[in-house]
């Protein structure tokens, strides 16, 4: 007989998922009569033990009652194979046996045991074995549920984080191209031109998104530039270039520092955008593959905006007349490979210059199109 106390202790246990793996149906029928006394009503039985692994991942068990001494397939091949399928969870392994050495017992832990009763097996002891394993199976799962959820709620958060940074660092960038440019619209094509020319290079989806946030920063260190000088209409005087020039390396220092990617790629754009194939650009004078890809990357772009958009100081070139003029410099200004990548593209980059052009109406969607 089975204690009232017994029962009433299982009650809540009762909804647990049981799979009995033994290879005489006798031994089966007991656990299976026990276990509907004590309330367990979501059993499921097997004779074969090579059905286990399939049964364990189709009804997902919470405790296996495991016969050790099987024909074919013995409890020990049963517990190697869970353990293959179970990588994560904590699955409670109740062994029944008559074996009682100890060596056949250390065996049977090390391959996934977690308890044992001896055959033949009292009916309470196996009820308190069984309760106090599948006790330990729902603090588990409980801990389990909480953890993911934490988990979940941390990437959720990441992305938030993410999206407030990438927002930040557009709207710092049309800070800075406001001063110069009349509805910013030059950020938004920059991040357009350079993630499609990035992904038509090779870079990976990870680095073509990075480029698509930290590029519109290029020109950050505009911030720092006098009004008077930014704002000429006319010819810069050579003292007054050289503190034009002087954009990219505050642009770099205001970028330095941080731990972001973004803010890391952009402050590579920021002070090397500006440097030239033959090594005749600024500030550092770098040359070829010394100049980062992702420069080189956004000079190719750069260029081709500002000569087919309209400035305070010209009007917008042909299309034509632009790919002419970049065309010349090849292997000079630009990097041979990039402005070939940027050619074949050509078509794109015209439609998306033509799709965020510069209009009045832009301002009122910008926030809009930079997300």
């Amino acid at each position: 007989m089975v204690s009232t106390a017994m029962l009433s202790q299982d009650a809540k246990f009762t909804h647990a998922k049981i799979l009995i793996v033994d290879d005489e149906q006798g031994n089966i029928n007991v656990l299976e009569r026990m276990l509907s006394a004590a309330g367990y009503h979501n059993v499921t039985s097997t004779t074969d033990s090579r059905s286990t692994p399939d049964l364990y991942q189709s009804i997902r068990p919470d405790l296996i009652l495991l016969d050790i001494k099987m024909p074919e397939f013995s409890g020990f091949d049963v517990m190697n194979a869970l353990r293959a399928l179970e990588t994560e969870s904590y699955l409670p392994i109740l062994v029944l046996t008559a074996l009682l050495d100890s060596e056949t017992r250390l065996r049977a832990l090390k391959a996934g045991a977690k308890d044992f009763v001896n055959k033949p097996f009292s009916m309470e002891e196996m009820l308190a074995r069984i309760n106090n394993l599948l006790e330990v199976r729902m603090m588990h799962n409980s801990v389990h549920s909480e953890k993911k959820s934490l988990e979940t709620q941390v990437v959720k958060r990441s992305q938030e984080l993410r999206q407030y940074q990438v927002e930040i660092i557009h709207r710092l960038a049309r800070a800075a191209e406001y001063r110069d440019n009349e509805t910013g619209m030059h950020v938004i094509r920059m991040s357009k031109l350079c993630a499609r020319l990035a992904r038509g290079l090779g870079l990976n989806d990870h680095d073509c998104q990075l480029l698509r946030h930290a590029s519109p920063m290029h020109d950050i260190g505009k911030i720092g530039i006098p009004d008077h000088i930014l704002l000429k209409p006319g010819r810069l005087t050579p003292d007054e270039w050289a503190i034009m020039q002087t954009h990219a390396e505050i642009g770099a220092v205001i970028l330095s520092g941080s731990e972001s990617e973004f803010l890391q790629m952009a402050e590579v754009i920021a002070g090397c955008h500006h440097e030239q194939w033959d090594g005749s650009g600024y500030p550092k004078g770098l040359k070829g593959k010394n100049i980062p890809l992702v420069a080189r990357i956004v000079t190719v772009c750069d260029v081709f905006d500002a000569l087919t958009s309209d400035r305070p100081y010209k009007k917008a070139w042909p299309i034509e007349d632009t790919v002419k003029e970049m065309e010349s410099e090849s292997g000079q200004r630009f990097d041979p490979n990039v402005l070939r990548v940027f050619m074949d593209l050509l078509p794109e980059m015209v439609e998306i210059s033509q799709q965020f052009a510069d209009s009045m109406d832009s301002v009122v969607n910008l926030r809009h199109k930079t997300s």
